[in-house]
């Protein structure tokens, strides 16, 4: 019998970042990480298993795709079904309420939900820790979309010590992320190839050493809720991972003239009595980091700044979950 299953599943924001793999095929990061999820920028996914397909077939946003696009997904898809011990090919559609392809986590987002929607179709049981793997494999940053809340993502040196896990659930902290999305063209150079070319910079070193205490810190200030040290740490952790990637052979500069212009204005906004943060991913989109009771006025303050496309309010969110 044929079962469609629908998932729900967050894109996710780090706040110490994952740039650099240990382990190519695996997907397993140098360093471990701290995020939480978005209220509203996610992916809904279906998966539905049929003996009469004779190849998969998959939908995104609307759009057949096929090549390397297609290919990942069906490698994810044959990793599941060997899980599973069946051979039956499946129809997969998907969408995402936000640009995909511009550096705001929507592969983590759509590796999460196809994950558990896929696994769940073939009526497979994986707890939260063996689903965050399995998405990890698929795209690394998609096993932090897996569990609620606030999230930190393990580094391990073998797959089974690197997961995901929530450190807290969606109550424990008013945070909003105010999403300045600035560019909705698919970026240039994707994470995967980014990620490829760390070793090229000459402070990647410097940066991984200083890992531990950064993940420890971060992780203090978020215990304790002290907004002034847990938004520095994050803001200095994107500054760095993104020197090392300007400073990668060849470069990587995801910013825009729109993400500086962001920028400053966060660090004017501060100076002037309102407390706000600055994160970005592989991208050009500017997070802005505030408290829930700032969030209104960051967002219109953003809505207001040239260049700004889209501005999205997200609360902490749950993981992914089915619909």
């Amino acid at each position: 019998m044929k079962k469609k299953v629908t998932v729900w599943a967050p894109a996710n924001i780090a706040f110490i970042k994952f740039w650099g793999k240990r382990d190519e095929e695996l997907r397993l990061p140098m360093n471990s990480s701290i995020s939480i999820n978005l209220s509203n920028v996610f992916t809904i996914t279906s998966v539905e298993f049929d003996e009469n397909l004779t190849d998969d077939e998959v939908n995104l946003d609307g759009r057949v795709v096929s090549g390397k696009e297609k290919n990942r997904i069906t490698k994810h898809l044959d990793r599941i079904r060997k899980m599973a011990g069946v051979n039956k090919r499946a129809k997969v559609e998907s969408k995402n309420n936000f640009p995909a392809g511009t550096g705001m986590a929507s592969s983590a987002s759509g590796f999460a939900a196809l994950s558990l929607a896929a696994s769940s179709a073939l009526e497979m049981r994986l707890g939260e820790r063996e689903l965050s793997i399995l998405a990890r494999v698929g795209s690394g940053s998609a096993c932090r979309s897996i569990p609620d809340g606030w999230v930190e993502w393990q580094e391990a040196k073998t797959s089974n010590g690197s997961y995901a896990y929530s450190m807290y659930g969606l109550k424990h902290w008013g945070v909003c992320d105010v999403v300045a999305v600035v560019e909705r063209a698919k970026k240039g150079v994707s994470s995967t190839e980014g990620h490829a070319l760390v070793e090229s910079s000459p402070f990647y070193k410097s940066r991984i050493a200083r890992m531990k205490e950064k993940v420890r810190d971060i992780k203090k200030s978020i215990k304790e809720k002290n907004f002034s040290k847990f938004g520095e740490i994050l803001e200095a952790e994107a500054i760095n991972m993104h020197a090392v990637m300007m400073t990668s052979d060849p470069e990587l500069i995801y910013w825009s003239p729109e993400t500086l212009r962001i920028i400053l204005k966060v660090k004017e906004w501060r100076e002037g009595g309102l407390e706000t943060y600055f994160t970005i991913d592989a991208g050009p989109n500017v997070h802005v980091i505030c408290l829930e009771r700032d969030a209104h006025k960051v967002e219109k303050l953003l809505r207001t700044i040239r260049g700004v496309r889209m501005v999205i309010v997200n609360r902490v969110a749950q993981g992914a979950h089915l619909v």
